[in-house]
């Protein structure tokens, strides 16, 4: 189930949507997403509300604590309507078994640079069923600390997506992977990303002159514009 709020700025309308998520294996997910990205969602696990907001935009969810009361609740009420459908004990059908493989990519989440603490996304998206998983390694050794995966997020084609995420510090050569698996691939996908910082300085300086060209061709074309006015003008 979910809940659609529609949130006027000025002339802009901003689409919310709280999700409550009731599965019949007993599992429940709760999220918050804004123009479909995903805000925030209950982590039961550690008994508190996870936020994927941008690092900038920090909030204190300890403040909020009506936002995890909330989300008890609302398990709460999953759970019984679960058990509600058992005690009704309807013939189960058997429907076609659907299955999609997702597609993932990684990223920084942040320009790369050395000794400065960064995060990497393995953003995974377009699988169905909503059952994954994601495991990290750094140069092909396993890495648990500074992991967290967001929670399924629905597509508008039935599919879902996740975010996971590793903090890590830059270091030259290191190699980072994200594996994902899933019942609808054959053998686990891996994407890996090296950390290699001539070839990220080399992609900051193409850019920087490129600005710089461009800047220059447009204060020559000005120029000569002025100049043709200056003489032709009067």
């Amino acid at each position: 189930s979910f809940t659609y709020i529609c949130l006027f700025f000025v002339s802009d309308c901003h689409e919310a949507n709280y999700i409550v998520g009731c599965f019949f294996n007993g599992t429940t997910q709760i999220s918050l997403d804004l123009d479909g990205d995903l805000c925030l969602y209950a982590d039961f696990e550690n008994d508190d509300v996870a936020l994927t907001l941008p690092p900038f935009f920090y909030v204190n969810t300890s403040q909020f604590p009506h936002l995890y009361r909330n989300a008890l609740r609302a398990k709460k009420a999953c759970l019984g309507a679960q058990s509600f459908i058992k005690l009704l004990k309807l013939p189960e059908v058997t429907a076609p078994e659907v299955k999609d493989p997702p597609e993932s990519i990684l990223y920084p989440a942040e320009e790369v640079l050395l000794e400065v603490e960064n995060s990497l996304v393995c953003f995974v998206n377009h699988f169905y069923p909503p059952v994954i998983t994601v495991t990290w390694t750094k140069n092909n050794r396993l890495v648990s600390e500074g992991v967290s995966t967001s929670t399924y997020i629905s597509n508008d084609d039935q599919t879902f997506h996740c975010f996971s995420t590793l903090t890590f510090t830059p270091e030259d050569g290191d190699v980072y992977s994200c594996t994902v698996e899933h019942p609808a691939l054959e053998e686990p996908k891996t994407q890996s990303w090296n950390v290699d910082l001539k070839r990220h300085q080399d992609l900051a300086l193409d850019l920087y002159c490129g600005v710089g060209l461009t800047v220059a061709l447009l204060g020559v074309a000005i120029g000569t514009f002025l100049i043709i006015k200056g003489r032709y003008g009067h």
